[in-house]
């Protein structure tokens, strides 16, 4: 394999990775339904869950103790900030190369949610030259 092509798949791997980050980020930005947890909330259900979970049912521990996981991770992850803007300033730079050399339509760009005014900063084209 020659130099030249080992730099190609190297530059390849760095914009998938690049668009996968942006994409991920947009996925984490992304608003939830229902009222905002705080990390307050998510304590006090874990202490309601573990003063609870001695005088239960096997079933309803069992139930208690996958909430308790879930809860747990989300607090893990509570306070996590994505930047998004640094994340889109890099997809800018690769998306349209990336985007030709895969194949991947505006509209599929737009389906997974990036908008428009981003596509047209990365002068992504409404429609295939």
């Amino acid at each position: 394999m020659s130099e030249v092509h080992k730099a190609a798949l190297a530059k390849g791997r760095e914009e998938g990775r690049i668009v996968r980050h942006y994409l991920e980020g947009l996925e984490a930005a992304k608003p939830r339904r229902g009222r905002k947890r705080t990390p307050d909330s998510i304590r006090r259900r874990l202490a309601t869950i573990d003063s609870t979970m001695a005088g239960t049912d096997p079933l309803a521990r069992l139930h208690l103790i996958e909430e308790k996981q879930r809860l747990e991770d989300e607090l893990n992850t509570t306070g996590t900030t994505v930047d998004l803007p640094a994340l889109e300033k890099n997809f800018i730079k690769v998306a349209r190369l990336y985007g030709e050399r895969k194949g991947i339509s505006y509209s599929a760009w737009r389906k997974v949610g990036v908008s428009a005014a981003v596509l047209q900063k990365a002068e992504i084209a409404r429609t295939r030259r």
